[in-house]
């Protein structure tokens, strides 16, 4: 199933996308037997920490509601939604570093070789959850820096709380994945790490997710090795730029949970980053082969097979 939260009437409504419509929970919960909307957690606004645990029922119900009756609920056509993050707000977000191509390439063209202990255990860095943006919402070109970038990521979405979680369960505790863009402003992040700490004001101003969260079931098919073999791409005013695979992971989110939760409860809403996959920034890159840096006006497109397609445009500091 895929998720998704949509503007209706100026406000983040939670939604289903059956058949290219965004159908709203409200009108959902009646042909599927569940409770009344008023009884859901605020009336279903927006899947978040209280609605995201009911997510897995509510897939179960409508694929046992009749097609006929689905095919009549009302909805908003998939082009003409208005998508907000498909988790709002986001509980806490952690990005992890977990494609060995991007780290070893990044690190290389820095004349740095592999830190040993990044085989030990998936590392992660704490992000700004409130700045976290959807899918066509504009980004601020930010201030202090020149050199902005995006990352090409997969982000899994916690739905069921749980701690000290071992791996061999932590798919129990996954909503569902979505396109992620850590966007990064690599001159600031490069000066502030010297310091020993970070990234911080080089991340702080915005990460997209979305446009939809889709549930584990709807990718069950095309499990390979650590990930899914599903094709990750990066286009930049139209031009590809980047092409991985999220099967080249080399920590898996399986990993990812059991290490971010020893010690910690993790909650419905906690957003986990995969870290870039291999090819999947200008950094890596390098900027003197794809034409600079970006610039305000860049339209940036990710997109995964069967995640969808999460766009941004940047726009001017002053806009």
């Amino acid at each position: 199933m895929r998720l998704c939260n949509v503007e209706v009437d100026g406000e983040l409504r939670a939604a289903a996308l059956i058949d290219g419509r965004a159908v709203p929970i409200r009108d959902l919960l009646p042909l599927v037997g569940g409770e009344p909307a008023e009884r859901w957690p605020h009336g279903g606004r927006a899947w978040d920490e209280r609605t995201l645990p009911r997510a897995p029922w509510l897939a179960a119900a409508v694929e046992a509601a009749d097609a006929d009756e689905l095919a009549a609920l009302p909805g908003i056509p998939e082009a003409d939604a208005r998508f907000g993050p498909p988790v709002h707000p986001v509980s806490s977000f952690r990005d992890f570093y977990a494609f060995e191509q991007h780290v070893k390439t990044a690190r290389g063209r820095r004349g740095l070789e592999m830190v040993p202990a990044w085989y030990d255990a998936p590392v992660f860095y704490f992000s700004n959850p409130r700045t976290i943006v959807g899918h066509d919402a504009p980004v601020r070109f930010p201030p202090g820096g020149e050199w902005l970038d995006y990352e090409l990521e997969v982000a899994c979405v916690i739905g069921r709380p749980g701690r000290d979680i071992e791996p061999a369960d932590a798919d129990a505790h996954v909503a569902g994945y979505a396109v992620l863009n850590d966007w990064s402003l690599r001159d600031v992040q490069r000066h502030e790490m010297q310091v020993g700490l970070g990234p911080a004001k080089g991340k702080d101003f915005a990460t997209s997710l979305g446009p939809t969260l889709v549930t584990p079931d709807e990718l069950a098919d095309r499990r390979s090795g650590r990930g899914y073999a599903l094709q990750m791409t990066a286009r930049v005013n139209g031009r590809e730029l980047s092409r991985g695979s999220w099967d080249s992971i080399t920590f898996d989110f399986r990993e990812m949970i059991a290490h971010a939760s020893r010690g910690v409860t993790l909650h419905p809403g906690d957003v986990l980053g995969s870290g870039t996959v291999g090819t999947g920034c200008i950094l890596e890159l390098g900027p003197e082969t794809v034409g600079g840096w970006l610039a305000p006006g860049d339209r940036v497109e990710l997109e995964i097979e069967r995640l969808g397609v999460l766009r941004n445009r940047i726009v001017g500091r002053e806009e």
